[in-house]
Protein backbone atom coordinates (compact mmCIF):
# COMPACT_ATOMS: atom_id res chain seq x y z
CA UNK A 1 0.00 0.00 0.00
CA UNK A 2 1.26 3.52 -0.84
CA UNK A 3 1.96 5.54 1.67
CA UNK A 4 -0.62 8.65 1.39
CA UNK A 5 1.87 11.28 3.52
CA UNK A 6 4.58 10.54 0.78
CA UNK A 7 2.81 11.43 -2.17
CA UNK A 8 4.43 14.12 -4.77
CA UNK A 9 0.78 15.16 -5.73
CA UNK A 10 -0.16 16.58 -2.88
CA UNK A 11 -1.11 20.34 -2.70
CA UNK A 12 2.20 22.12 -1.61
CA UNK A 13 0.80 23.81 1.56
CA UNK A 14 -0.44 20.10 2.96
CA UNK A 15 2.99 18.75 1.70
CA UNK A 16 4.73 21.63 3.37
CA UNK A 17 3.03 21.23 6.66
CA UNK A 18 4.30 17.95 6.76
CA UNK A 19 7.55 18.19 5.64
CA UNK A 20 8.11 21.05 8.36
CA UNK A 21 6.86 18.46 10.99
CA UNK A 22 9.45 15.74 9.55
CA UNK A 23 12.61 18.10 9.67
CA UNK A 24 12.41 18.11 12.96
CA UNK A 25 13.35 14.64 13.92
CA UNK A 26 11.77 11.84 15.35
CA UNK A 27 11.59 9.13 12.07
CA UNK A 28 10.43 6.32 14.57
CA UNK A 29 7.71 7.98 16.21
CA UNK A 30 6.46 9.18 13.22
CA UNK A 31 6.78 5.85 11.14
CA UNK A 32 4.22 4.91 13.49
CA UNK A 33 2.15 8.07 13.53
CA UNK A 34 1.75 7.79 9.67
CA UNK A 35 0.72 4.41 10.45
CA UNK A 36 -2.23 5.30 12.63
CA UNK A 37 -3.14 8.13 10.73
CA UNK A 38 -3.42 5.92 7.62
CA UNK A 39 -5.62 3.29 9.59
CA UNK A 40 -7.88 5.53 11.11
CA UNK A 41 -7.23 5.37 14.00
CA UNK A 42 -7.88 9.44 14.43
CA UNK A 43 -11.20 8.79 15.48
CA UNK A 44 -12.62 12.50 15.28
CA UNK A 45 -10.60 16.08 14.73
CA UNK A 46 -12.67 19.01 16.36
CA UNK A 47 -11.26 22.61 16.15
CA UNK A 48 -12.32 25.33 19.18
CA UNK A 49 -11.10 28.43 17.87
CA UNK A 50 -7.58 28.58 16.64
CA UNK A 51 -6.90 24.88 19.41
CA UNK A 52 -7.56 21.51 17.83
CA UNK A 53 -9.01 18.47 19.76
CA UNK A 54 -9.08 15.00 18.68
CA UNK A 55 -9.54 11.52 20.12
CA UNK A 56 -6.97 8.90 18.93
CA UNK A 57 -7.45 5.21 19.70
CA UNK A 58 -3.94 3.33 21.00
CA UNK A 59 -3.40 0.18 23.07
CA UNK A 60 -5.96 1.31 25.67
CA UNK A 61 -8.95 0.15 25.44
CA UNK A 62 -10.23 4.10 25.23
CA UNK A 63 -9.20 6.64 22.83
CA UNK A 64 -6.51 9.29 23.58
CA UNK A 65 -7.12 12.86 24.63
CA UNK A 66 -5.02 14.64 22.17
CA UNK A 67 -4.56 18.83 22.05
CA UNK A 68 -2.94 20.83 19.86
CA UNK A 69 -2.06 24.45 19.03
CA UNK A 70 0.18 27.09 17.56
CA UNK A 71 0.26 30.62 18.55
CA UNK A 72 -2.08 32.91 17.15
CA UNK A 73 -1.20 35.71 15.99
CA UNK A 74 -2.29 39.38 17.02
CA UNK A 75 -5.44 41.66 15.58
CA UNK A 76 -2.40 44.11 14.39
CA UNK A 77 -0.38 41.40 12.90
CA UNK A 78 -3.63 40.22 10.78
CA UNK A 79 -3.82 43.70 9.81
CA UNK A 80 -0.95 43.76 8.28
CA UNK A 81 -0.83 40.35 6.78
CA UNK A 82 -4.38 41.01 5.22
CA UNK A 83 -3.39 44.33 3.95
CA UNK A 84 -0.60 43.07 2.34
CA UNK A 85 -2.77 40.33 0.78
CA UNK A 86 -5.58 43.05 -0.86
CA UNK A 87 -2.24 44.61 -2.27
CA UNK A 88 -2.50 41.67 -4.59
CA UNK A 89 -5.20 40.81 -6.53
CA UNK A 90 -4.25 37.57 -7.25
CA UNK A 91 -3.75 35.94 -2.99
CA UNK A 92 -7.99 36.78 -2.75
CA UNK A 93 -8.49 35.16 -6.04
CA UNK A 94 -6.90 31.84 -5.31
CA UNK A 95 -8.09 31.83 -1.54
CA UNK A 96 -11.60 32.61 -2.82
CA UNK A 97 -11.13 29.54 -4.91
CA UNK A 98 -9.71 27.25 -2.33
CA UNK A 99 -6.01 27.28 -3.60
CA UNK A 100 -2.98 28.63 -1.04
CA UNK A 101 -1.24 30.83 -3.24
CA UNK A 102 2.42 29.64 -4.20
CA UNK A 103 4.19 32.60 -2.27
CA UNK A 104 1.84 33.44 0.47
CA UNK A 105 4.73 32.69 3.19
CA UNK A 106 6.46 35.89 1.66
CA UNK A 107 3.60 38.06 3.00
CA UNK A 108 3.81 36.93 6.62
CA UNK A 109 7.60 36.89 5.76
CA UNK A 110 7.57 40.66 5.14
CA UNK A 111 5.38 41.21 8.20
CA UNK A 112 7.89 39.43 10.97
CA UNK A 113 5.68 36.08 10.77
CA UNK A 114 5.69 32.34 9.92
CA UNK A 115 2.61 31.14 8.56
CA UNK A 116 4.02 27.47 9.25
CA UNK A 117 5.89 26.88 12.77
CA UNK A 118 9.24 27.58 12.47
CA UNK A 119 10.83 25.46 15.25
CA UNK A 120 9.25 22.62 17.13
CA UNK A 121 8.82 24.82 19.90
CA UNK A 122 6.33 26.82 17.84
CA UNK A 123 4.13 23.92 18.16
CA UNK A 124 1.74 23.18 21.52
CA UNK A 125 1.00 19.86 22.12
CA UNK A 126 -0.75 17.06 24.82
CA UNK A 127 -1.32 13.70 25.04
CA UNK A 128 -3.08 11.64 27.79
CA UNK A 129 -0.98 8.63 26.74
CA UNK A 130 1.74 7.61 29.42
CA UNK A 131 4.26 8.05 26.93
CA UNK A 132 6.41 11.19 27.85
CA UNK A 133 8.10 11.34 24.55
CA UNK A 134 6.76 14.72 22.69
CA UNK A 135 5.35 13.72 20.00
CA UNK A 136 4.10 10.43 20.66
CA UNK A 137 2.80 8.75 17.82
CA UNK A 138 -0.80 9.95 18.98
CA UNK A 139 0.01 13.66 18.40
CA UNK A 140 2.08 12.91 14.98
CA UNK A 141 -1.14 11.11 13.14
CA UNK A 142 -3.31 14.27 14.34
CA UNK A 143 -0.33 16.68 12.86
CA UNK A 144 -0.50 14.46 9.49
CA UNK A 145 -4.63 14.02 9.64
CA UNK A 146 -4.60 18.52 9.67
CA UNK A 147 -2.32 18.19 6.43
CA UNK A 148 -5.68 16.44 5.09
CA UNK A 149 -7.81 18.82 6.47
CA UNK A 150 -5.09 22.02 4.94
CA UNK A 151 -5.60 20.12 1.06
CA UNK A 152 -9.46 20.08 1.71
CA UNK A 153 -9.50 23.73 3.16
CA UNK A 154 -6.23 25.64 3.52
CA UNK A 155 -7.98 28.92 5.43
CA UNK A 156 -7.57 26.09 8.20
CA UNK A 157 -4.49 26.71 8.67
CA UNK A 158 -5.15 30.57 9.04
CA UNK A 159 -7.58 29.30 11.85
CA UNK A 160 -4.87 27.84 13.74
CA UNK A 161 -3.30 31.49 13.94
CA UNK A 162 -6.26 33.59 14.88
CA UNK A 163 -8.19 33.94 11.87
CA UNK A 164 -10.90 32.02 9.80
CA UNK A 165 -11.84 32.11 6.75
CA UNK A 166 -15.11 34.38 7.06
CA UNK A 167 -13.01 36.68 9.35
CA UNK A 168 -10.28 37.03 6.10
CA UNK A 169 -12.64 37.04 3.34
CA UNK A 170 -15.13 40.00 5.30
CA UNK A 171 -11.63 41.98 6.05
CA UNK A 172 -10.29 41.68 2.23
CA UNK A 173 -13.81 42.92 1.09
CA UNK A 174 -13.55 45.67 3.22
CA UNK A 175 -10.26 46.50 1.81
CA UNK A 176 -11.15 46.56 -1.62
CA UNK A 177 -14.66 48.39 -0.76
CA UNK A 178 -12.62 51.06 0.36
CA UNK A 179 -10.14 51.45 -2.16
CA UNK A 180 -13.15 51.25 -4.91
CA UNK A 181 -14.37 54.15 -2.80
CA UNK A 182 -11.43 56.52 -2.92
CA UNK A 183 -10.78 55.42 -6.39
CA UNK A 184 -14.59 56.96 -7.06
CA UNK A 185 -13.53 60.28 -4.60
CA UNK A 186 -10.48 60.29 -7.21
CA UNK A 187 -12.52 60.48 -10.20
CA UNK A 188 -15.03 62.98 -9.13
CA UNK A 189 -12.26 64.91 -8.30
CA UNK A 190 -10.22 64.66 -11.78
CA UNK A 191 -13.77 65.49 -13.31
CA UNK A 192 -14.43 68.54 -11.35
CA UNK A 193 -10.55 69.81 -12.08
CA UNK A 194 -11.46 68.84 -15.67
CA UNK A 195 -14.36 71.02 -15.96
CA UNK A 196 -12.63 74.32 -14.28
CA UNK A 197 -9.15 73.76 -16.68
CA UNK A 198 -12.02 73.50 -19.38
CA UNK A 199 -13.29 77.19 -18.44
CA UNK A 200 -10.23 79.07 -17.36
CA UNK A 201 -9.29 78.06 -21.74
CA UNK A 202 -12.04 79.60 -22.26
CA UNK A 203 -11.04 82.66 -21.02
CA UNK A 204 -6.92 82.27 -20.56
CA UNK A 205 -5.69 79.54 -23.50
CA UNK A 206 -2.85 77.82 -22.02
CA UNK A 207 0.03 77.01 -24.33
CA UNK A 208 -0.75 72.67 -23.90
CA UNK A 209 0.36 72.36 -27.44
CA UNK A 210 4.23 72.06 -25.71
CA UNK A 211 3.34 70.69 -22.83
CA UNK A 212 4.34 66.86 -23.38
CA UNK A 213 7.53 68.28 -25.03
CA UNK A 214 10.90 67.71 -23.24
CA UNK A 215 13.93 68.09 -24.90
CA UNK A 216 16.50 67.10 -22.18
CA UNK A 217 17.99 63.49 -22.09
CA UNK A 218 15.90 61.24 -19.53
CA UNK A 219 18.10 60.70 -16.44
CA UNK A 220 18.94 56.76 -16.88
CA UNK A 221 19.19 56.34 -13.03
CA UNK A 222 15.18 56.81 -13.06
CA UNK A 223 14.94 54.14 -15.13
CA UNK A 224 15.01 50.49 -13.82
CA UNK A 225 14.83 47.09 -15.30
CA UNK A 226 14.10 44.23 -12.78
CA UNK A 227 12.63 40.61 -13.43
CA UNK A 228 9.02 40.85 -11.57
CA UNK A 229 8.86 40.08 -7.94
CA UNK A 230 6.44 36.89 -8.35
CA UNK A 231 7.44 33.38 -10.23
CA UNK A 232 4.04 33.01 -10.91
CA UNK A 233 2.54 33.23 -14.52
CA UNK A 234 -0.91 33.00 -16.63
CA UNK A 235 -0.27 29.27 -15.91
CA UNK A 236 -0.25 29.36 -12.44
CA UNK A 237 -3.62 31.43 -12.13
CA UNK A 238 -5.42 29.69 -14.89
CA UNK A 239 -5.25 26.41 -12.74
CA UNK A 240 -4.72 22.35 -14.11
CA UNK A 241 -4.60 22.59 -17.81
CA UNK A 242 -7.45 20.62 -19.48
CA UNK A 243 -6.78 18.41 -22.78
CA UNK A 244 -9.17 16.84 -24.81
CA UNK A 245 -7.75 13.40 -24.83
CA UNK A 246 -8.82 10.34 -26.48
CA UNK A 247 -12.00 8.63 -24.64
CA UNK A 248 -9.77 5.36 -24.98
CA UNK A 249 -6.43 6.83 -23.67
CA UNK A 250 -5.45 5.24 -20.70
CA UNK A 251 -5.54 7.65 -17.61
CA UNK A 252 -1.34 6.97 -17.26
CA UNK A 253 -0.48 8.39 -20.93
CA UNK A 254 -3.42 11.52 -20.22
CA UNK A 255 -1.93 12.56 -17.08
CA UNK A 256 1.54 12.26 -18.93
CA UNK A 257 0.99 13.82 -21.88
CA UNK A 258 -1.04 17.12 -19.65
CA UNK A 259 2.38 17.25 -17.71
CA UNK A 260 4.35 17.18 -20.73
CA UNK A 261 2.20 20.32 -22.04
CA UNK A 262 2.42 21.67 -18.68
CA UNK A 263 5.83 21.89 -18.53
CA UNK A 264 6.83 23.02 -21.90
CA UNK A 265 4.52 26.02 -21.50
CA UNK A 266 6.13 26.36 -18.75
CA UNK A 267 9.35 26.87 -20.36
CA UNK A 268 7.88 28.92 -23.08
CA UNK A 269 6.93 31.61 -20.40
CA UNK A 270 10.28 31.46 -18.67
CA UNK A 271 11.98 31.89 -22.48
CA UNK A 272 9.20 34.51 -22.82
CA UNK A 273 10.00 36.53 -20.15
CA UNK A 274 13.82 36.33 -19.89
CA UNK A 275 13.95 37.43 -23.49
CA UNK A 276 11.61 40.34 -22.69
CA UNK A 277 13.71 41.43 -19.81
CA UNK A 278 17.01 41.00 -22.08
CA UNK A 279 15.06 43.35 -25.24
CA UNK A 280 14.28 46.00 -22.15
CA UNK A 281 17.50 46.47 -21.30
CA UNK A 282 19.20 46.52 -24.62
CA UNK A 283 16.81 49.12 -25.53
CA UNK A 284 17.55 50.82 -22.38
CA UNK A 285 21.41 50.72 -23.62
CA UNK A 286 20.47 52.11 -26.66
CA UNK A 287 18.85 55.02 -25.54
Amino acid sequence: MSDPYSQPNREWWAQRWIDVLESFGWVRRLARARTYAREGNVLNIDFKGSKVTARVQGTAPDPYKVSLSLDPFGDDQWSYVIESMAQQAIFSAKLLAGEMPQNIEEVFTANGLSLFPFTKFDIHSKCSCPDPANPCKHIGAVYYLLGDRFSEDPFVLFQLRGRTKEQIIEALRQIRSAGNADNGSTQDESLTTSRATEQSQTTAPLAIDRFWDYSEQLESSLVVIAPPPSSETVLDVLGPILLKIEANAEAAIAQAETQATAAYLKTVYQAVSQQALLTAMNTEGAT
